[in-house]
């Protein structure tokens, strides 16, 4: 016997190769001419010429000059004419007036008007100069006396948000109280129930 008959794996094992091989060498063949064929590909590629393949240009950047007008124009009003008399009668006063703060207060919304006992309600709001506070949930059922829920909510960013459930039933109110500033957000109601 000889050694190619007393090794049949060996054997498959190099007929499977060189068949692997020559198919490989047969679809990259094809796949050349087909791209030629069909003029995918590009062309030249070592042109410089966009027109020569290439399918992105970027245009040479440039210095841009800050514009010095607002960005957002809003539309006038009826009266501006007796806005701007009242406006340069009042530019005087105001150079001598310190500026004043505005005033502090605290808006809640929230996310939904009717809910079925037992589900969380989304309660948010801003607090513009309420940043790092720390406010109480307030809760007033069907009329009845503010009485403090247990969840505190902090501000951040000037915004604050929440989660807020009960099982109570009815009109119920929401508010939310800065102790510390005694300030107290508008009340939001919300239907608990059918």
């Amino acid at each position: 016997m000889s050694d190619s008959e007393d090794k049949p794996v060996v054997n498959g094992l190099v007929a499977l190769v060189a068949v692997a091989v020559v198919v490989g060498l047969l679809a990259g063949i094809a796949a050349i001419i087909g791209t030629k064929v069909l003029g995918v590909g590009g062309g030249g590629g070592g042109s410089d010429d966009p027109a020569a393949g290439d399918s992105l240009v970027m245009p040479d950047p440039e210095r841009t000059t800050r514009a010095s007008d607002p960005l957002i124009t809003l539309e006038p009003s009826d009266d501006e004419e007796s806005e701007s008399a009242a406006a340069s009668e009042t530019a005087s006063e105001e150079t001598t007036k310190k500026p004043r703060k505005p005033k502090a207060e605290i808006t809640l919304s929230q996310g939904a008007f009717q809910v079925s006992p037992g589900e969380d309600l989304y309660l948010s709001g801003i607090y513009p100069q309420g940043e790092g506070a720390v406010l109480d949930v307030q809760i007033r059922v069907n009329d009845g006396a503010w009485a403090d829920f247990p969840v505190d909510v902090n501000v951040s960013d000037a915004t604050f948000s929440t989660y807020v459930n009960t099982s109570q039933t009815g009109e119920i109110e929401w508010r939310v109280v800065d102790s510390d500033r005694k300030l107290k957000s508008n009340a939001i109601k919300v239907t608990y129930g059918g």
